[in-house]
C-alpha cells in the first residue's frame, strides 16, 4: 500500500491550528505588553520623561546683572559698562580641546598669553558649564570669520557681555579702584547663586567697598538648545536686577586740576569738604590705566607698572606714610594750649638751636641764625622749630599721643575708603614693644616737629586739618554722597565713632586758626607768596620732611643731594577761614620746601574751588535758562 494512504490530514490540521493559536496568543501577549509599556511611558510616566527630555532640550542659564554706574558730584560719569564681544569655550561641550584651540588659532589671532591665561583658568575650580573666555574685544571681521566656522566648533560661542570701563581711568584709578576677573579665593567667599554668570568683582577702592550695592541681583532664562548645546530660542526669562548707581563727593574737575598741578611729580593731594566730610579730590601721581586690569592685564604691561621706579600702582594718598614735618604744628599748638604746656603770650628765645641741657645735643632750627624772641603766633607763621621743641618736651609723649590720636592719627578714620593705612603714632609703649627701648626726651623733641618715628598719610593730614576747620567737630571723610534708589546711604556707611574734640577754652580754636592764617597772609609767613592777593582769607601750614638724617653740624644742600633723597614738600590748609569749604593736604615727594612747592599747589586748588568752578556752574545755569526760557 502507498504511504500516502496512511496520512492523517485531520490530525495535521488540528496540530497546525493549535500551533497557530499558541503563536497568536504569544503575539497578542507581546502586543499587549507593548501597549501596556506605551501606556506607562506616555500616560503614567509622561511628566517624568517630559522633564528628562526638557533637560536635554532646555537649559537654565543665569543672566548676570548690569553693574551699577558711578558718577561724580556733578553727575559726570566715572565708571560705566560697555559691550565687549569675546570668544568663549564651554569645556564640557568641546569635542577635543587641543584640536579646537588649534582651529581657533587659525581663525583668530590668539596670542600665547591668551592661551596661557585660558589654560590657567581651565585648571582652576569653576562652576559646571561655565564659559571660559579665550579672547576679548573681537572686531566685526573676527566675529564674521567665527560665524562661518561655527558649525565646526561645538562648545565655542561668541559672547557679548557688559564690561567695566573707566573713561577717566588715569585720574580716577586710585580713588575708584577697579574690577577684575573673579579668582579662586573670591570664588570661595561669594554667594554662588547671586554670582552665577558674573565674571567680574570689585578688586579695590570704591568698586570693592560697595561691591554688594554695585553688583545687583542675578536673573535667569530658560533656553532651548540643540544636540550640540547651541541656543535656539529663549523660552522664559526672569530679568536681573541691575546694581544701584553711586554718586560720589568726588569732583572730577578738581581731581583733574590736582593731577595737572602735580605735573607728573610724584605726590598726592587730598581735598575734603569740612562740613560733610566729602572727599572732593583724591589724587596719587603717577596714576595708571585701570581699564587694563578689567579683562586681565598683560604680563608686559604689569611688569612695566610694577617695576617702575615711580610706583604708579602705589596709592600715595591712602598708603603713602610720610613724616608730617611742620604740618603737625597746628595740631600740636592745640594740644599745647589745652594741656597748659604753653599760652598764647608765652615767648621763647630761638638762637637757632634747642638743647635739653647745657651739655646736650643741639636740635637745630630750620633757620640757622634763629628767629629771636617768638610767641605762638609768630612761631607758627615762621615755622619756628625751637618753640615747638620746648612745647613738646613740656607736654611729654603721653600728652602728645592723647591729643594727636584724637585728631585721627594712628588710625584709618575714613568711612568708606578701603586700603588706607593707619600711619604710625608713636608712644612710650610702642617704642618699648618694637625697639625694646624706653622713650627718651629727645624722641619728644623730634615728635614736636613731626619728625622721628611718626608717619602719617595725606588722607590723615587732610582729616586732621578738616577737624581744625570745623573747630573740633568730627565729620569722618567719605566718598559716597548718594545711592540712586531707595537704599539709604547710612545703611552702607559705618557709624561715625569720633567724639568732638572739646577744649577747655573753645576760643583756642580761633586763635590757632588765626596763627595758620598768619602763615598765608602775615608779613613773615612762610607761605605769604602763595597767599598774596587772594580775595579770601585762607589758613595753612607748610612743612618739609627729611628723607634722610643729617649729622649734627651738617648743612643740607638740595643741589648736592640726589633727587630721590631730597626733602618732601608738604602743605595743609583750608579756605575760607570763617566758613571753610575746602581743606587740603598736599605732598610732593622730594619736592624740597613746602612753601615754594606745595603751598602754590594748594592755593591753585583753593582758587579753583572757591572762584573758578562756581563761575562755571553759574554760567551753566544761566545758559540753561537762556536756552529753555529764551531770557537774556
Amino acid at each position: 500500500m502507498p504511504w500516502g494512504e496512511f496520512k492523517n490530514t485531520a490530525a495535521e490540521r488540528r496540530l497546525f491550528q493549535r500551533r497557530a493559536s499558541v503563536m497568536l496568543a504569544f503575539v497578542m501577549l507581546l502586543l499587549g505588553g507593548l501597549i501596556a509599556r506605551m501606556y506607562q511611558l506616555q500616560i503614567v510616566e509622561h511628566e517624568i520623561y517630559t522633564t528628562l527630555s526638557d533637560k536635554n532640550r532646555v537649559q537654565v542659564q543665569s543672566v548676570p546683572p548690569p553693574r551699577g554706574l558711578v558718577y561724580d558730584r556733578n553727575h559726570l560719569l566715572l565708571a560705566e559698562n560697555r559691550p565687549v564681544f569675546s570668544v568663549t569655550l564651554v569645556p564640557e561641550r568641546v569635542e577635543g580641546m587641543e584640536q579646537t584651540l588649534d582651529a581657533l588659532g587659525g581663525i583668530l589671532d590668539v596670542s600665547e598669553e591668551d592661551l596661557d591665561r585660558f589654560q590657567r583658568r581651565l585648571r582652576e575650580p569653576r562652576r559646571p558649564y561655565q564659559e571660559i573666555p579665550l579672547r576679548y574685544d573681537l572686531n566685526e571681521e573676527e566675529i564674521a570669520r567665527l560665524a562661518v566656522h561655527r558649525h565646526e566648533l561645538p562648545g565655542v560661542e561668541v559672547k557679548a557681555e557688559l564690561v567695566r570701563y573707566y573713561p577717566h581711568s588715569d585720574l580716577t584709578a586710585h580713588a575708584l579702584g577697579f574690577v577684575g576677573r573673579i579668582n579662586r579665593d573670591e570664588l570661595q567667599r561669594i554667594d554662588p547663586v547671586n554670582y552665577a554668570g558674573t565674571n567680574y568683582i570689585g578688586k579695590s577702592g570704591i568698586e570693592r567697598f560697595y561691591e554688594d550695592v554695585l553688583h545687583g541681583k542675578v536673573g535667569y532664562q530658560h533656553v532651548e538648545t540643540n544636540a550640540r548645546g547651541r541656543t535656539l530660542r529663549v523660552l522664559e526669562r526672569e530679568n536681573p536686577v541691575p546694581g544701584e548707581d553711586l554718586q560720589l563727593h568726588l569732583d572730577l574737575r578738581l581731581q583733574q586740576r590736582a593731577y595737572e598741578l602735580l605735573d607728573g611729580r610724584r605726590g598726592a593731594i587730598v581735598a575734603i569738604e569740612p562740613s560733610t566730610g566729602g572727599i572732593l579730590a583724591l589724587a596719587s601721581v603717577p596714576g595708571f590705566d585701570s581699564n587694563k586690569f578689567v579683562t586681565g592685564i598683560s604680563v608686559k604691561d604689569y611688569r612695566e607698572l610694577s617695576e617702575s621706579r615711580d610706583k604708579p600702582l602705589f596709592n600715595r594718598a591712602l598708603r603713602g606714610q610720610y613724616p608730617p614735618g611742620s604740618t603737625l604744628k597746628p595740631m600740636l599748638a592745640i594740644a599745647a594750649l589745652d594741656s597748659g604746656a604753653t599760652t598764647r603770650d608765652h615767648t621763647v628765645w630761638d638762637p637757632g638751636y634747642f638743647q635739653l641741657n647745657d651739655a646736650g645735643r643741639r636740635y637745630r632750627d630750620w633757620k640757622r641764625g634763629g628767629h629771636g624772641w617768638v610767641d605762638l603766633k609768630s612761631a607758627m607763621a615762621q615755622s619756628c622749630d625751637v618753640y615747638f621743641y620746648e612745647a613738646a618736651v613740656k607736654m611729654g609723649v603721653d600728652t602728645m599721643y592723647d591729643y594727636l590720636s584724637r585728631f585721627g592719627f594712628g588710625e584709618d578714620a575714613a568711612l568708606d575708603v578701603s586700603g588706607a593705612l593707619d600711619g604710625l603714632l608713636p608712644s612710650r609703649d610702642w617704642k618699648q614693644a618694637m625697639r625694646n627701648e624706653p622713650w627718651y626726651p629727645g624722641d619728644s623733641v623730634n615728635l614736636g616737629i613731626g619728625q622721628g618715628f611718626m608717619l602719617a598719610t595725606p588722607l590723615q593730614l587732610a582729616t586732621a586739618t578738616s577737624l581744625i576747620a570745623n573747630r573740633g567737630t568730627w565729620v569722618e571723610p567719605r566718598l559716597l554722597k548718594d545711592i540712586d534708589g531707595d537704599t539709604p546711604v547710612k545703611e552702607y556707611l559705618p557709624g561715625e565713632s569720633h567724639e568732638p574734640l572739646k577744649l577747655k577754652d573753645p576760643s583756642d580754636w580761633e586763635f590757632v586758626v588765626d596763627t595758620m592764617a598768619e602763615v598765608m597772609h602775615g608779613r613773615h609767613g612762610t607761605a605769604r607768596r602763595a597767599g598774596a592777593d587772594a580775595p579770601y582769607r585762607m589758613a595753612g601750614k607748610t612743612g618739609t620732611a627729611q628723607v634722610f638724617s643729617l649729622a649734627e653740624d651738617e648743612e643740607y644742600d638740595a643741589e648736592e643731594v640726589r633727587e630721590r633723597l631730597r626733602d618732601h614738600a608738604l602743605f595743609v590748609g583750608f579756605a575760607p577761614v570763617d566758613k571753610p569749604q575746602i581743606a587740603v593736604a598736599v605732598i610732593v615727594e622730594n619736592g624740597g620746601g613746602g612753601s615754594s612747592t606745595a603751598a602754590p599747589v594748594a592755593r591753585a586748588l583753593f582758587d579753583a574751588w572757591l572762584l573758578e568752578f562756581p563761575k562755571e556752574d553759574q554760567g551753566k545755569v544761566v545758559g540753561q535758562v537762556d536756552g529753555d526760557g529764551g531770557q537774556n
